[in-house]
């Protein structure tokens, strides 16, 4: 069933709803905010992506978040968010600063320096109030809360985030020049697996480089993974011995983009061009042209 994806800030995951409004029959698109209803109550949000409903069998409504385990808890959107809309969320975000400090005093009031506070947001509809932060350690923030709730009589939602979303709500620039691809494009948070070190050959490069502002492996890794995968697929693995007409030869090394394999042969490493699953040897006969598996 298509749906769209609602996210009401950058820090939490997004919410499945209904491609159609309750109110209206405009058209809808991503990068629309619209004004939407849920069982925590009212807010704006921002439709990031139209895709197919996908069942979250883990989610639980224990912190605060919208049970979306079946397709009867999708709801239709209410409408796009108009001027009044905006200009109220303006306001609420102008108090921000103020809800900043008046937690970080909290925090030092209840001895909890170690929750770092990223960002905080709260609902359109001015009954909640989500505070972001990051914490080395397990955190017991229920008289925080408490304190927090009678401070601005709201209901209080402390949501831990980690290092990567810090980078994703406080933006900054990376080693390319550029803002960082989470702040201002990538929407989802993707695993980045060391094994993409390896398929692209940058161990050499060092920890140093292939890590981003957040102190985690770059995001871009995976831009071009899928390709790499697709050509190591193709090629030998490392360790597969191969007949050639110097003798056989033990794969000790690949380059997935340039379709060659590194040899060990009686000693000599030598690499050969692997196309069509043949290697491809120069001779003196055949000027290159002859194959040999």
């Amino acid at each position: 069933m298509k749906v769209v994806k609602v996210q009401f800030h950058k820090a939490d995951k997004s919410y499945f709803f209904l491609p159609e409004f309750k109110q209206s029959s405009d058209e809808i698109k991503v990068g629309d905010i619209v004004l939407v209803e849920t069982i925590l109550g009212q807010d704006l949000g921002k439709i990031v992506a139209l895709s197919d409903f996908q069942e979250d069998k883990k989610e639980e409504n224990k912190s605060g978040t919208i049970p979306q385990a079946k397709i009867g808890d999708i709801k239709p959107l209410l409408r796009k968010a108009n001027e009044k809309d905006l200009k109220q969320l303006a306001e609420i975000t102008e108090r921000y600063s103020d809800y900043l400090k008046e937690y970080r005093e909290l925090c030092k009031q209840h001895s909890l320096d170690n929750m770092k506070l990223i960002d905080v947001s709260e609902s359109f509809d001015q009954q909640r109030l989500t505070f972001y932060f990051i914490a080395s350690s397990r955190v017991d923030f229920r008289e925080l809360v408490r304190d927090l709730a009678k401070k601005f009589n709201r209901k209080i939602r402390l949501q831990q985030i980690g290092v990567r979303d810090e980078a994703k709500c406080l933006g900054g620039t990376g080693s390319c020049g550029l803002q960082l691809c989470c702040k201002s494009w990538l929407s989802t948070l993707g695993n980045v697996s060391p094994e993409y070190i390896k398929d692209q050959e940058l161990i050499h490069r060092g920890s140093d480089r292939l890590t981003g502002v957040c102190g985690r492996l770059k995001c871009c890794l995976r831009y071009e993974e899928e390709t790499y995968r697709y050509h190591l697929g193709n090629l030998p693995k490392v360790g597969d011995v191969i007949k050639t007409k110097a003798g056989k030869g033990k794969v000790i090394g690949v380059r997935a983009l340039r379709n060659v394999v590194k040899l060990s042969i009686d000693g000599n490493i030598v690499e050969y061009p692997f196309l069509e699953g043949n290697i491809k040897e120069e001779c003196g006969d055949c000027n290159g042209n002859c194959d040999s598996k």
